[in-house]
Order: structure tokens, then sequence, then C-alpha cells
């Protein structure tokens, strides 16, 4: 395992300060959308491929003004192309947080249920002997039952074999 184990704990006041800075964050970009999957769909797509593409066109849009029809808004288009590279910016920053969320999380996971699982094999072994434990034991031992089989229909009989052909 790449890191050791986590011993951390997650106070109220600071749980609250992340979720406060998470509300900050929100408060400092009203201006973020919901899309739908449909919207999504019908969206020209703008990835590091297309990046250079549209920094060339603004270049061009900016150099030439002529060629555009006055209701072709190069300020605008600036502002989109600037806000898009700040987004994309931010956007890096946020994955890489909630990377390191995920990884935490998924091994601090790993790091419980295999101390539950643990617990779980003690509690089993004493709920034979230790009054009033069957119960507890009974309970987690629900987590590792499996789903039991769908009745199955009766086996058709085979075809009869077919009797082998002369040739």
């Amino acid at each position: 395992m790449p890191y050791q184990n986590i011993d951390a704990t997650l106070s109220a006041a600071d749980m609250q300060a992340v979720k406060d800075a998470f509300a900050t964050v929100l408060t400092k970009l009203p201006f973020l959308v919901n899309l739908t999957a449909s919207e999504r769909k019908g969206i020209a797509k703008t990835g590091p491929d297309s990046l250079s593409f549209v920094q060339n066109a603004l270049t061009g849009a900016q150099a030439n003004p002529n060629v555009f029809p006055p209701s072709f808004s190069t300020t605008g288009f600036q502002k989109d192309v600037d806000l898009f590279a700040a987004l994309s910016e931010l956007q890096a920053v946020a994955e890489s947080v909630l990377s390191q969320i995920d990884d935490t999380r998924m091994a601090v996971g790993g790091e419980a249920m295999q101390a539950a699982t643990q617990s779980y094999q003690y509690i089993k072994t004493a709920s034979k002997t230790t009054p009033g434990l069957k119960p507890l034991a009974d309970q987690l031992a629900v987590r590792f039952q499996r789903e039991s089989p769908p009745t199955s229909q009766p086996p058709t009989p085979n075809a009869p074999p077919t009797p082998p052909t002369s040739g």
C-alpha cells in the first residue's frame, strides 16, 4: 500500500469549515449552471484540442474586426474565452482535491471494513459462549449472507438421442 494507516479525525468544526469553503466557492461563482442530458449533447465540446482553435479564432476576431457584423461581440467572445480558461484551472484544482478525497475515503473505508470484519469474527466466536451476543452476531451476519438463488425450473427432459445415420 502506498499510504500508511490513516489515523485522523475530522472535527465537527473543521467539517463545517470545509462545507463553508464550498459554499464560498459557490457564492463566488454565481453563474454556474446545471445542464440537462439533452443540453450536454447539444453543446459544442471544447476540450484541450479545441482550446488552441478557440484562442486562435479570438485572436483573428480581434485583429480583423471589420469582417464581422455589428451583432458579433468580440468583447463577449473574449470574456467567454477568459472564463473558460479560469474555470478550466479551477476544475483541475477541484478534480485534484476530489481525487484525494475519493482515494482517502476508499482507503479509510477499507481499513474500517477490515476492522468490522475482524470485530464480526470475534463477536461470532464469542456469541457461542457469551449470553446476549447472538442477536448482534446474527445482525452482523446479514452482511455476508448471499441472496438465495431463484427457484429453478424443473429440468426439461433431454430430447431422445438421434439414431446414427449410415452413410
